[in-house]
């Protein structure tokens, strides 16, 4: 019988043998789940393993089981956020997709936590190369796998021509939107501003 790495072992049952011991993944869901409210809270300078633990309510060695420094925790989550990507939609239309992801996207950046994390991360990535890597690749292969399928859908329905630039057509879907929610951190978008933006945004992909 296996041995839990997280909890205490049971004198009674058999060693575990070398290297076999499990990390159970609610444990480790906790941990990251932590660090996301840890660093909207206190943000990656003063973010420690101990604020960490407290928050998830494990103890500092079963994050250090998991993670070597607070560092390598830290790019761990933040290149998860390229795992989880975004939902691709399937309107039938060019404008409709656009208009989806935007609804979609526009939501997840003006989260509470999400609009503390990506300008304190941002703030960071311009002192530490490993971090500003790490969450470059998450922002951008989030959006670049689903701005692709959303121009081939198009491409297919025939509402752009074949071959479009994919790097200028990722500039074009996902540049606006953030300059507006991340950069600039407009309070809020003004009334009809995601489906200007959905309409404009088709037709300069139409144009190219």
């Amino acid at each position: 019988m296996t041995t839990n790495a997280d909890e205490p072992r049971t004198p009674q049952r058999r060693r575990t043998p070398a290297g076999a011991a499990l990390l159970r993944e609610d444990v480790t869901e906790a941990i990251r789940g932590a660090v996301f409210e840890e660093l909207a809270a206190v943000g990656y300078a003063r973010m420690s393993i101990e604020g960490i633990a407290r928050r998830a309510g494990v103890g500092k060695t079963a994050v250090y089981r998991r993670w070597r420094s607070k560092l390598h925790l830290v790019l761990d989550v933040v290149s998860a956020m390229a795992v989880l990507g975004l939902p691709v939609p399937d309107t039938g239309s060019l404008e409709g997709d656009l208009r989806l992801l935007y609804e979609v996207t526009s939501r997840a950046l003006r989260h509470p936590v999400a609009s503390q994390i990506i300008p304190d991360l941002q703030a960071e990535a311009a002192r530490n190369p490993d971090i500003a890597d790490a969450f470059q690749k998450a922002l951008r292969d989030g959006q670049e796998g689903v701005a692709s399928k959303i121009v081939a859908a198009a491409e297919e329905r025939g509402e752009v021509r074949a071959g479009v630039d994919p790097d200028l057509a990722l500039d074009l879907i996902s540049g606006p939107l953030y300059w507006r929610a991340v950069v600039t951190r407009s309070p809020k978008l003004p009334k009809g501003y995601l489906d200007n933006l959905a309409r404009a945004t088709a037709g300069a992909l139409k144009a190219l």
